[in-house]
């Protein structure tokens, strides 16, 4: 069975994807009987208007870094690939995993059954 992620993000264009889903609205997944929690995150151009590199989350007052975001990514796929899911955010194990987890399912990258 073929564990590998059926999208084309990849580690090179994952940064201008989530630039692209700014203000989208996503769902944490929860903890037992406590629903998730909505959010939407941006990423603030820099100096020179790039993007930044880093993603404030609404609900959270600290940001998680662009080199958060790839580790987590990276560790999703090694999770995937290894076990053929991801079954939650504790699996990625980085910080900010809680709300990089329901986006990395949106884009396919990871599958969570």
């Amino acid at each position: 069975m073929d564990n590998k992620p059926k999208n084309e993000i990849t580690e090179e264009n994952l940064w201008e994807t989530l630039v692209s889903m700014q203000n989208e609205t996503f769902m944490t997944s929860g903890r037992g009987s406590k629903s998730g929690v909505e959010f939407t995150y941006t990423i603030k151009a820099d100096k020179n208007g790039n993007p930044g590199g880093e993603m404030f989350v609404s609900t959270k007052e600290k940001s998680i870094t662009k080199s958060s975001v790839l580790a987590a990514y990276r560790k999703a796929i090694e999770v995937q690939l290894s076990d053929g899911k991801v079954s939650g955010p504790k699996k990625i194990g980085t910080f900010g995993a809680s709300y990089l987890y329901p986006i990395f399912l949106k884009l396919g990258i990871i599958t969570r059954d």
